[in-house]
């Protein structure tokens, strides 16, 4: 196991005196298994990624950083070709899995190696429920220790090899400091009663799962698309598609291909020669150059689909609903907004839009009716049931 025995970037010399530990490079399957089988019976593990999205086509996770009790690891899953040896410390409820901002890394964890997690502890999750405006770890381990933390190499290919020094030790960095916030932030919001809010919405986003496209158009998956007729939002599936097929030969991410803003252009203005993109400015003269004539013939191609054969955006049906229910949103969403200023907090953290609107739609009229809701939450139901179901009482 190689060991790296610099100091970090942005030493905790405020943090109770505690000195950043040196990291260790993990570039074996056997090295691996020794720090897996050491580090199994801690209560708390942080975990980082760094990943290549900004740079490939088919996205991957390029470095996995995790500390605890004194270790501080930095492990590459691009030299280390089987990492099961971790998935029983994610699975593991004994453990709490210290994140920030773990919704990307949950999807990417589960899509790379079927890693699963138990036990998640988000702290910028955390820091959203104690009223943080801030909730970046730069902003949070700044305001919380009065460190600035490094980050030049945040937006650099991570897939690059061999890595610098010093990218992996900024990587090692940023994982070092998210136990000792972890148990900070624990402490606050055990104080202020929303400790179980947080390990209930944790819970919750340890599910989530990478979206898979399937068969299915990409238009589904791309913005405005909902808006667009179906003769243009054929165009636009044509286009995607191009722009997909040419991504994963050139090994590219897609907005570094077309930009969706591009091809959303030459769907609307349907535009089917390369002299009326470049007049409409639809793409770069080299783009026009390089593709204009390919995707002029995909537009000329969606032009004559016959009528019946275009592709339809799917709606769902808006179920009816009594003429009453926006009343009582504006009721609930009143009374929500008053609790929220009361807290200091984001209103949409205790209620969105979308359960006031499946709340106001149900109008439950007891606690077990109210839990019954989808979506709804525990503590939403514990702590706040009681004055919501009185709030809708008095609404016709």
């Amino acid at each position: 196991m190689e060991s790296r025995e610099k100091a970090l970037p942005g030493q905790a010399k405020n943090m109770n005196n505690l000195a950043v530990p040196p990291y260790r490079l993990i570039r074996t399957n056997d090295d691996l298994k020794q720090f897996a089988g050491k580090i199994d019976r801690e209560p708390f593990l942080a975990v980082d990624l760094e990943a290549d999205s900004m740079f490939h086509y088919q996205e991957k996770v390029c470095l996995v950083q995790m500390a605890g009790n004194g270790e501080n690891v930095v492990i590459d899953p691009l030299e280390v070709n089987d990492l099961a040896p971790l998935a029983p410390l994610f699975k593991n409820k004994r453990i709490c899995k210290v994140f920030h901002g773990s919704d990307y890394d949950i999807r990417s964890l589960y899509r790379d190696f079927s890693i699963e997690i138990n036990n998640l502890f988000d702290t910028q999750l955390a820091s959203m429920y104690l009223g943080e405006k801030e909730t970046s770890l730069g902003a949070v381990v700044n305001n919380r220790f009065g460190i600035q933390l490094d980050k030049r190499y945040q937006k650099k290919d991570w897939s690059q090899r061999p890595l610098p020094d010093g990218m992996i030790e900024y990587a090692a960095s940023d994982v070092f400091y998210l136990i000792p916030l972890a148990k900070a932030l624990m402490t606050e919001l055990e104080a202020k009663g929303r400790l179980a809010w947080v390990v209930e919405e944790c819970e919750y986003l340890s599910g989530v799962r990478p979206v898979e496209n399937g068969d299915d158009p990409l238009f589904l998956r791309f913005r405005g698309a909902g808006r667009l007729q179906r003769r243009n939002l054929a165009i636009l599936e044509g286009l995607l598609q191009y722009r997909k097929d040419l991504a994963m030969k050139k090994d590219r991410p897609l907005f570094k291909v077309f930009s969706n803003t591009s091809l959303l252009k030459i769907a609307n203005e349907m535009t089917d020669t390369p002299q009326a993109m470049e007049a409409g400015r639809c793409l770069s003269p080299k783009q026009i150059r390089i593709h204009g004539n390919s995707l002029a013939e995909i537009v000329k191609q969606a032009k004559a689909i016959p009528s019946d054969k275009l592709p339809v955006y799917p709606r769902k049906r808006r179920p009816s609903v009594s003429p009453k229910v926006p009343d009582r949103v504006k009721a609930i969403k009143a009374w929500r907004d008053k609790i929220a200023e009361d807290l200091e907090l984001d209103p949409a953290l205790l209620f969105n839009k979308a359960l006031l609107t499946a709340i106001a739609v149900k109008r439950p009229t007891t606690k077990k009716e109210l839990a019954g809701i989808e979506g709804i939450r525990n503590w939403q139901v514990k702590d706040f049931g009681k004055d919501l179901l009185t709030v809708l009482s008095t609404v016709p």
